[in-house]
């Protein structure tokens, strides 16, 4: 198993006696350097093949010092292999920790249940985390991201319920991934339509291929929050490709949006609101649910800030026509 681990001997650590210490930097979620205690002055210490040079004088050791350091190398690689094994949550704690030149590897079972009893459990079912990063992101994105959220959690749980077995996070992997893409595309019943065949109201099974795309999307972001806010162990989510289509992009040329601007609604002063709003989202790209939603405090030194579902984008607010 490779794991990314290295020996280095920092310059800028020089002690008193002009040596340094030999650290093994281990880089998890957060970098963290163990000392192996073993120390040398910089220039006996090989940095290309990351080893004490042979002409080291024996003032400063003896005995095989490489020899010790690829030990302590192998003790700190078993270390974090036994954390990984049993999903210790925070790693690099647990191998900063539990790492000493002198620890015995036979108690690491021992060091991995001590460390699960002082973390509180977690409930780790999918939907109850769904739903509580839901709940974190209540007031800090617009309602229409939160209902984005939510279609998420309710294809998720169709799935499950689909399967008859619950999905685990250990269960995200290319096989669930292809199971989901194809209940979503082919199974999925969509419970607030329907079409009639042969005199029969039928519902309608599958979504569009943007849709699953979002889910997905969405997914890969609940996962990947999860994951940082150290609630499940790392996921290799490399095969979870977010899905899309090719679609038309309409769009209208500076003299059509100029000639819509220009038209004459005397005769039907009502439409004059409506042709505003519709020109202002052509100038901004904003959508209808957030330029019909603009507050006076949205402008701000002649520029539009506005909360578009969870980005903060700023716009020009004169449009020069």
């Amino acid at each position: 198993m490779l794991l990314p681990i290295k020996l280095i001997c920092p310059k800028g650590k020089v002690r008193k006696d002009s040596t340094c210490i030999i650290f093994i930097q281990y880089c998890g979620d957060k970098t963290v350097l163990l000392n192996t205690e073993l120390a040398v002055p910089p220039k006996y210490w090989n940095r290309k093949f990351r080893r004490i040079t042979t002409d080291l004088p024996a003032t400063y050791g003896t005995d095989d010092l490489n020899g010790q350091l690829a030990t302590l190398l192998r003790k700190a690689s078993d270390i974090i292999t036994h954390a990984v094994k049993k999903k210790v949550l925070d790693i690099p704690t647990f191998v900063k920790k539990t790492f000493h030149p002198a620890f015995d590897t036979a108690l690491l079972e021992e060091k991995a249940q001590q460390a699960a009893a002082l973390n509180p459990k977690t409930n780790l079912d999918l939907t109850f985390q769904i739903e509580d990063y839901i709940k974190c992101k209540r007031g800090k994105v617009s309602a229409g991201m939160l209902n984005v959220y939510k279609n998420m959690k309710d294809h998720m749980t169709a799935f499950q319920e689909h399967r008859s077995l619950t999905i685990t996070f250990d269960s995200f992997d290319f096989n669930l991934y292809e199971s989901l893409i194809n209940y979503l595309t082919y199974d999925y019943v969509q419970r607030r339509r329907s079409e009639v065949i042969d005199g029969k109201k039928e519902q309608i099974k599958g979504l569009k291929t943007a849709t699953v795309g979002k889910t997905i999307k969405q997914l890969r972001i609940f996962l990947r929050d999860s994951i940082r806010r150290k609630i499940i162990p790392p996921i290799d989510l490399s095969d979870f490709k977010i899905l899309d289509e090719e679609a038309d992009v309409v769009y209208l040329t500076w003299a059509a949006i100029t000639r819509i601007y220009q038209t004459d609604l005397s005769e039907y002063p009502y439409l004059a609101k409506c042709r505003d709003l519709f020109i202002l989202g052509c100038l901004t790209g904003l959508r209808f649910s957030d330029f019909s939603s603009i507050q006076p405090e949205d402008v701000r030194k002649g520029s539009l800030y506005k909360n578009r579902k969870n980005q903060i984008i700023g716009s020009l607010f004169h449009c020069g026509i």
